[in-house]
């Protein structure tokens, strides 16, 4: 169950071994995400492969914002700071879906629905984003089905 949670640590480890202090807190910083939603809620869990990958698609979300908000701020050195970290986080991320892929999967859940119209956007998204699995950016997927339903 706690696939990425073990090839973090071991790439941690392997971090801390190789006095790469840059990783190493990248790494811990992800397990620290995911051990704070372990303990999250009334009782200790344990996480699920895709709630792991959900938290570390979360991590690498909050860095782009963060990397977007010191670029619009000038301050160039904290962006770059940011897209190394998301560098180090993407490697346990699957790889993204192309453009193509991603237009046929909305045609297909497009397709899915009798009379799709703009009141079925939100099923036609959360059907896309089940089907994607974390390897679409979310806005890009409603900017997708938004086209797709109203041209």
């Amino acid at each position: 169950m706690a696939e990425m949670k073990d090839r973090l640590r071991a790439d941690l480890t392997a971090a801390m071994k190789a006095k790469d202090t840059f990783v190493t807190g990248v790494l811990r910083m992800a397990m620290a995400a995911i051990m704070n939603e372990e303990v999250a809620g009334t009782s200790a869990r344990e996480l699920t492969g895709d709630e792991e990958l959900a938290i570390v698609t979360r991590e690498v979300r909050k860095r782009r914002e963060s990397a977007q908000a010191y670029r619009d701020g000038n301050r160039a050195e904290l962006a770059e700071k940011e897209e190394r970290e998301i560098e180090v986080l993407s490697v346990y991320l699957p790889a993204p879906l192309t453009e193509a892929e991603l237009d046929q999967i909305v045609a297909e859940e497009v397709s899915a629905v009798d009379e799709a119209s703009m009141k079925h956007m939100g099923l036609i998204i959360k059907a896309v984003n089940a089907r994607a699995q974390g390897r679409a950016d979310g806005s890009l997927v409603a900017a997708k089905v938004r086209a797709a339903l109203s041209g």
